[in-house]
C-alpha cells in the first residue's frame, strides 16, 4: 500500500470548512507545518488567539478527516495562534513561543499574566518533573532510579519519557514491545520493573529520528499524558528531556506539577544552565523540589581513591544561592552506568550497594516535600461539633 500524500491530505482538510472565514481551511490559510512520515500525520491550525478554545470542534473536524484517508494511522493536530500586541513571556529556545497557546483556555502563563486552573490527570494524585539545564549530566538515569526508589517506599509510581526527540527509557526500564489500545481511544502504557511507563520510543524503532517542529512535540506529549490508562498513581514520575523549550512549556503550562527536581554535575558550566531550568520553573510557579548533584566524585574500585572529576560541591552552592534545597550527591560510578545501559536499574537490581542508598536517600526527601505539598494544598477541616 502507497502511502498517503500530502495533495491527499489537503483534499481531505478541504472540506472541512471555517464559519468564521466561510471557507475552507487549506484556502483560509489556516494550515501549516504539514508533516508526514509514514502513516503518521501532523500540522497546525491557525487561529485568532482570543478563538482557542472555541476552535477546539474545528481542530477535531480536521483530525478527523485525516484520520480517515487510506495509510493514515495517526493524525496529530494542533491549534497554534500568533499572540497580538503584548509581548509574550520567552518560552522555549527554538522560536516556538507561540505553539500551543491558544488550545487550551486553562494554560498557565508565567511572569506578566492571570494564572489560570492547570486541569488534573484523573488517577493521578501528584506530577514531578525531573529536569536538567542541559544534556549529558545523567537526568534520565537519575529519574528512572528515583521513579524506582519511589516506589521501593510503598508507592504506586509511574514513569514518562518526556524526551520527543531522544527517548531513553525503553532501554534503561528493559522494555521491549508497543503499547496496545483496546479502544482506539486510550493507551495501556508498558510496564518495567513493576512501573507504568509511556515513551515515544515505544512507538517509534529505537535509531527513527523525530523530526518534529515543535507544536507537534507539545502535543504529543499531551497526548502521553491524557491519553494513556494511568491507572492510580501516587506520583507521576516526568523525564524531561534538557533544556528550557517546548517540553516543558507543555508540563508547566498544562498539568498541575507538583514540584521539579534539578539534576547537574558539579562543574560551573553545567550550573550555569541549571540555573536556567531552575528559573524557568519558577516563573511559571511550579515549586522546585531540590537540586541532585550527579557525578558528584569518583572512587577507584580497585584502590578506594576518590577523584572529584568534575569538581564537587557545585550543586550544593548554587542551591543555597538560589533558595532552594539540596538533595543529595550521586557518584560517577560503572556501575550506575552498566545498570542504565542493560535495562536493569541499580535501584532495581543491586538495592543494597552504596549507589541505591543514595538514590532512596534523595526519593525519600522527595516524598516528604511532595506529601508537605499535597497536605497544603488540602488545607485545614472545618469540624463542626
Amino acid at each position: 500500500m502507497t502511502g498517503v500524500t500530502e495533495a491527499q491530505i489537503l483534499e481531505a482538510l478541504r472540506q472541512v470548512v471555517d464559519a468564521d472565514h466561510g471557507r475552507n481551511v487549506v484556502d483560509a490559510g489556516m494550515v501549516s507545518g504539514l508533516v508526514i512520515k509514514g502513516g503518521n500525520v501532523g500540522f497546525a491550525i491557525e487561529v485568532d488567539p482570543k478563538q482557542g478554545a472555541a476552535k477546539e470542534p474545528l481542530r477535531k473536524a480536521c483530525e478527523e478527516a485525516v484520520t480517515r484517508l487510506p495509510g493514515v494511522t495517526s493524525a496529530t493536530v494542533v491549534l497554534t495562534a500568533e499572540t497580538q500586541g503584548k509581548a509574550a513571556p520567552p518560552a522555549t529556545d527554538r522560536g516556538h513561543a507561540h505553539a500551543g497557546r491558544a488550545a487550551h483556555p486553562g494554560a498557565r502563563r508565567g511572569g506578566d499574566g492571570p494564572v489560570g486552573e492547570r486541569p488534573a490527570i484523573p488517577g493521578i494524585k501528584a506530577i514531578i518533573a525531573v529536569a536538567s539545564g542541559k544534556g549529558g549530566v545523567g537526568k534520565s538515569t537519575t529519574a528512572v532510579n528515583l521513579a524506582l526508589a519511589l516506589a521501593q517506599t510503598g508507592r504506586r509510581i509511574g514513569l514518562l519519557d518526556a524526551d520527543i526527540y531522544g527517548p531513553s527509557l525503553p532501554r534503561m526500564m528493559g522494555i521491549t514491545g508497543k503499547p496496545h489500545s483496546p479502544d482506539g481511544k486510550r493507551l495501556h502504557p508498558l510496564q518495567g520493573w513493576g512501573i507504568p511507563c509511556m515513551s515515544m520510543g515505544f512507538l517509534v524503532p529505537e535509531d527513527t529520528p523525530m523530526i518534529w517542529r515543535g507544536p507537534m512535540v507539545m502535543s504529543a506529549l499531551e497526548q502521553m499524558l491524557r491519553d494513556v490508562n494511568w491507572g492510580e498513581l501516587d506520583i507521576l514520575v516526568v523525564d524531561m528531556p534538557p533544556g528550557t523549550g517546548d517540553a516543558q512549556l507543555t508540563m508547566a503550562q498544562r498539568v498541575p506539577l507538583a514540584g521539579a527536581v534539578i539534576v547537574s554535575t558539579p562543574q560551573d558550566i553545567a550550573l550555569l544552565d541549571a540555573r536556567k531550568g531552575l528559573n524557568m520553573f519558577r516563573r511559571v510557579d511550579v515549586p522546585v523540589l531540590g537540586i541532585v548533584e550527579n557525578m558528584s566524585y569518583f572512587c577507584c574500585p580497585n584502590c578506594g581513591h576518590r577523584s572529584e572529576i568534575f569538581a564537587h560541591g557545585g550543586a550544593r552552592k548554587t542551591a543555597a544561592e538560589l533558595g532552594c534545597d539540596f538533595l543529595g550527591e550521586l557518584p560517577l560510578n560503572i556501575a550506575i552506568r552498566e545498570t542504565s545501559d542493560g535495562g536493569t536499574p541499580i535501584v532495581a537490581s543491586q538495592p543494597d550497594s552504596e549507589e541505591a542508598k543514595a538514590y532512596r536517600a534523595i526519593a525519600a526527601k522527595v516524598a516528604e516535600k511532595v506529601d508537605r505539598e499535597a497536605a497544603a494544598n488540602r488545607g485545614p477541616k472545618i469540624v463542626f461539633q
